[in-house]
């Protein structure tokens, strides 16, 4: 079903970039959603379960907190209040790093590392449920076309004032 249709939107869009974008963000809305449930059992959020991966990732050295902020799906505005929850629950840890007493490391716990495991497969039976029915080609031209579509900010991000003058 088209967005239109999906949302009753009685006037065409704007622009093909706008129909692009709200498909975009629909589509993210609904596979999000769908994701979510594989967690509300545990106690987590998506971005909870997002931090776990991150710090699973760096394990057994652990990340600097900004660091793991950086490398989130979404940006949370709030990810100190984020990491309180997941140690309260014995999910990771936090130490002052010795060299360096101002940067805080975030690791995760074994208790951290179960969870994800239990996770996981539950996981990638929602992404396969999801988007599976895409077929490999489609799905590995999606990801083509997102990053392409991230990549302009990436590179206006990278270039001075003169340069994005000159591409205007």
């Amino acid at each position: 079903m088209s967005l239109g249709k999906e949302i009753k939107k009685l006037r065409p869009f704007d622009s093909l970039e706008q129909e692009a974008m709200l498909n975009v963000l629909r589509t993210a809305d609904v596979l999000a959603g769908e994701v979510a449930d594989v967690f509300k059992p545990a106690g987590l959020s998506p971005t909870q379960y997002n931090v776990l991966r991150i710090l699973r990732g760096a394990a057994p050295d652990g990340l600097p907190c900004g660091e793991v902020a950086g490398r989130m799906i979404t940006r949370d505005p709030d990810v100190t209040r984020l990491l309180d929850r997941l140690e309260k629950r014995g999910l990771i840890s936090r130490c002052r790093e010795k060299k360096d007493r101002r940067v805080v490391c975030a690791r995760i716990t074994p208790g951290g590392m179960k969870l994800l495991e239990q996770l996981d497969p539950l996981v990638e039976a929602a992404h396969r449920k999801q988007l599976a029915h895409l077929g490999a080609a489609k799905l590995k031209q999606l990801v083509e076309l997102l990053e392409a579509a991230r990549e302009r900010r990436t590179e206006s991000q990278t270039k001075t004032p003169t340069e994005m003058e000159g591409s205007s």
